[in-house]
């Protein structure tokens, strides 16, 4: 394998602190700008600050090893890492119109002179910014995105969580007679993960159809028992909310990702069923408590300080969830300040989940398409025994600027939980919340 060099942007620092580790033996080179940049992040508290800090470590770490002016080589068989500055550079090799004071111009103005350095050798720069990608391709240079961070090829890879399968007349009949169904390989034509649904459609007459979990070839396939969340008046209006709903209500399933875009019932339905197994009338709950958090993540424009106590800086941002709740109590505020202030709901910050350890609760994670596959990684960790954790959002809006429709964290959980039973998945295709919304989710 000829040997390459790789320019990484700060943005693939910021994803994952550990990506100088995962070019092989190809050279690695950081500009000094980038040091820069990442400097200015190591302060705050989300997993960015957390990756800048980890990644200045691991460079402190690497000066023991030699110096990074004159470059360190990672470990056998790895390829060197160095820091390198663009100096001075004549515009007859880098263009005029790029202004050099501008961050993203100097770390390119870098790459240039890498490549410069070593003409025989491909240099490649790493970027998670598409706009320096599409510069870096319209002035020569090579470049490519993070492509270890992605969790599939393209957003309409990501696992869908249920199939249409083609079946006998009389297999449907059997089904709904209360049978024991067990299908065969050769009734399907792919492989199927478990608790992926099936839309049975009968050989005979398209319009007869079933619903059914798949568990394994060696168990029948699983009825959906849960179509209605009873207490809080909350029916499936769809298929795909029966899917849902089954997976919501089923103990024995502790990690449930639900993806749609707004106005589907997501997130409606994940809160109705975790206040119908904490707070429901029945003589008992398997779970204590119910915490609903979501990243704070503005959307737009960033509303910058505000002022007051804790919990009114975070209204802005945790106000949907305390809709949704409201809802499903009947307006009352005061029911569900009962509830908070007893310690059977709790709405949380996300920043303050990690680092605890959750036992018997029923967690939601709200619009998790905006965390790293690092952040789902450290809030799945902090389960403890009898919990369930709800991961909720629509990966076709994401906020956060170091992820997209492929890295972001809930397409890893999609993909990653898809083939154990512990887990399970539904995506939605149709909007619920209103005509007016589901139009707009369409045309806009």
């Amino acid at each position: 394998m000829a040997k390459k060099n790789f320019v990484l942007d700060t943005s693939v620092y910021l994803t994952d602190a550990d990506s100088i580790f995962k070019f092989d033996n190809h050279d690695i080179f950081i500009p000094l700008k980038v040091l820069e940049e990442i400097d200015k992040h190591k302060k705050r508290q989300d997993m960015v600050g957390i990756n800048a800090r980890k990644i200045i470590r691991t460079l402190d770490d690497l000066r023991s090893k030699g110096n990074l002016q004159k470059g360190i080589r990672l470990d056998k068989g790895k390829g060197i890492v160095k820091v390198m500055s663009y100096e001075t550079l004549k515009e007859s090799i880098f263009p005029p119109d790029l202004d050099i004071r501008i961050p993203d111009h100097v770390i390119i103005a870098t790459a240039h002179a890498v490549r410069g350095e070593f003409p025989k050798r491909k240099t490649i720069v790493v970027a998670r910014d598409i706009n320096m990608r599409v510069i870096c391709d319209s002035i020569g240079l090579d470049t490519q995105d993070y492509l270890t961070e992605k969790a599939v090829t393209s957003s309409e890879e990501l696992y869908q969580g249920f199939t249409t399968i083609a079946v006998d007349d009389q297999l449907i009949d059997r089904f709904y007679a209360g049978e024991d169904i067990l299908l065969e390989q050769e009734d399907l034509d792919e492989e199927l993960y478990k608790n992926e649904y099936l839309m049975m459609v009968s050989n005979a007459n398209p319009k007869k159809s079933a619903l059914a979990r798949f568990e394994s070839l060696h168990n029948p396939l699983h009825k959906i028992i849960h179509d209605k969340i009873p207490d809080w008046k909350i029916n499936a209006r769809n298929k795909e909310q029966a899917f849902a709903i089954d997976l919501l209500m089923d103990p024995t399933v502790k990690i449930v990702s639900l993806v749609g875009r707004a106005g589907s019932g997501k997130t409606l339905m994940a809160i109705a069923a975790g206040l119908q197994q904490t707070i429901g009338l029945r003589d008992e709950n398997p779970y204590s408590r119910l915490i609903v958090s979501r990243p704070v993540q503005p959307m737009g424009k960033d509303i910058g300080f505000l002022p007051g106590t804790f919990e009114e800086k975070m209204l802005p941002w945790l106000m949907p969830i305390q809709d949704n709740l409201q809802t499903l109590l009947g307006n009352n505020k005061s029911a569900l300040e009962m509830y908070v202030e007893s310690g059977k709901i709790e709405i949380e910050a996300l920043t303050y989940i990690r680092g605890r350890s959750i036992s018997n609760a029923y967690i939601i994670i709200d619009e998790a398409q905006n965390l790293t596959k690092h952040e789902i990684k450290t809030i799945i960790t902090r389960i403890g025994e009898g919990t369930k954790i709800i991961l909720t959002g629509d990966i076709e809006q994401i906020d956060n600027v170091y992820v997209n429709e492929t890295t972001n964290g809930l397409a890893h959980a999609v993909e990653k939980f898809k083939e154990y039973a512990l887990a399970g998945h539904v995506t939605f295709k149709k909007g619920e919340r209103s005509e007016v919304a589901t139009l707009a989710s369409k045309v806009l």
